[in-house]
């Protein structure tokens, strides 16, 4: 019969990645996620929204900035360049979650939606651009990202364990408290978004297109929810402390706090200190690790054990001597 044309089923059939390496890929993306994020929040507050005047070129006659762009024109067209990694990136974990054997579906799945999450955000970065700016496509165009952070996480959350049906480890109660915790800080998040709308960095010295609230008065909503949040995951401590929940669950809310408590302190520093660029930009960087402290969390509460028969358990690698 006529071999499979697939290009992915022919990579499967010349490499066979390992287990540790498929980790790593979509480690990998979780990491470019981050990043994607923090370096979109350089081009803002650096005012380098609009370095390159339109999308997908940077110019009408250019497809790279110019000298006459300056600084702004860099800022812009490296933070578009670092996409193309970020494709690259998630190009690997595509063909090595496909090119694992067994194959796992659902995680090559998880990698491919990572990319159609990219392309579609690189076309609302374009939208942001043509719209000169307009906040609420900026926030959509976060959110986007955060959405590709979710999915990435899952990636590597799904990379370390089996296909096997979910299985709770702590009582139902519980782990609906632990999803609430995640609804409040996804509107958390949301809030933050509405916060950045509505403050002075608009992405360009030009450009003063604002969501029509009082910054200040959306702030405190915002940290009405951060005050939620912080509730919620005392309340989860002591909850898993009482009914003996796993010591790995209540290790990651510990570590979700001290994050919090991290960044509510720069919460604080950049308010008092009238919104500095570095601080703000650091602001973000902490929401992204809030997130991921939040999803470790909830998915720290059940496992997906490896089907029996063995079909799934990942192969030893051949450099490893079998076991007698």
């Amino acid at each position: 019969m006529p071999k499979s044309l697939n290009p992915f089923a022919l990579i499967a059939e010349r490499w066979q990645p390992s287990a540790k390496f498929v980790e790593r890929a979509a480690l990998a993306t979780v990491v470019m996620a981050v990043v994607i994020v923090v370096t979109g929040g350089a081009v803002r507050l650096t005012d380098s929204g609009l370095g390159c005047s339109t999308w997908p070129t940077c110019t009408p006659q250019s497809l790279t900035p110019t000298k006459a762009m300056g600084l702004h024109g860099i800022i812009e067209f490296s933070n578009r360049m670092l996409t193309d990694v970020l494709c690259v990136v998630v190009g690997v974990a595509i063909i090595a979650a496909r090119a694992r054997t067994p194959w796992r579906r659902g995680l090559t799945k998880l990698a491919w939606a990572q990319f159609w999450l990219v392309m579609s955000n690189a076309v609302l970065g374009g939208i942001v651009v043509l719209t000169g700016l307009n906040p609420y496509t900026v926030g959509a165009h976060f959110l986007s990202a955060t959405a590709l952070l979710t999915v990435a996480l899952l990636m590597w959350q799904r990379s370390r364990e089996g296909d096997g049906p979910v299985r709770d480890l702590v009582v139902r109660p519980v782990r609906q408290l632990s999803w609430l915790l995640v609804t409040a800080a996804g509107l958390l998040i949301v809030v933050g978004t509405l916060v950045t709308g509505a403050g002075p960095h608009a992405g360009d010295a030009h450009t003063v297109h604002r969501i029509p609230v009082d910054w200040r008065e959306i702030t405190q909503l915002h940290v009405d929810f951060v005050y939620v949040v912080i509730g919620l995951t005392v309340a989860l401590w002591f909850v898993l402390r009482a009914v003996g929940g796993p010591p790995a669950a209540r290790r990651r809310v510990v570590e979700l706090f001290a994050v919090l408590m991290s960044q509510g302190v720069v919460g604080y520093v950049q308010y008092f200190t009238h919104l500095p660029e570095l601080v703000v930009g650091i602001h973000m960087l902490g929401s992204c690790l809030v997130w991921i402290a939040v999803l470790r969390v909830a998915l720290s509460l059940r496992e997906r054990p490896y089907q029996a028969g063995a079909a799934e358990i990942p192969a030893q690698d051949p450099a490893v001597p079998a076991a007698v």
